[in-house]
């Protein structure tokens, strides 16, 4: 998730990414993405086990800035919010 400015960035684990991403972008739970706006889906990544998905969390969120921007610019260049493709 990131805001319309592409400033900050948040790394996060769900179970329903649809869901969550809706929950971001109302501002239905209080912490970091509502105080800082994050309401833009710009990467995701699918998998059917949950112990892959946190180890991936955590790999990425363990990255520098700088790999974190080059994994979304290698899938989403323009920064597109992708939560529109998702619910459709």
């Amino acid at each position: 998730m990131s805001n319309r400015y592409n400033k900050v960035l948040y790394v996060g684990i769900t179970s329903n990414l649809i869901k969550r991403v809706w929950e971001h972008k109302n501002k239905v739970v209080d912490g970091f993405t509502k105080r800082y706006n994050l309401n833009k889906l710009v990467y995701y990544e699918i998998y059917d086990d949950i112990e892959t998905a946190i180890n991936r969390e955590k790999q990425i969120k363990s990255w520098p800035r700088k790999k974190k921007i080059e994994l979304i610019h290698s899938l989403n260049p323009h920064w597109d919010d992708l939560y529109e493709k998702l619910s459709n």
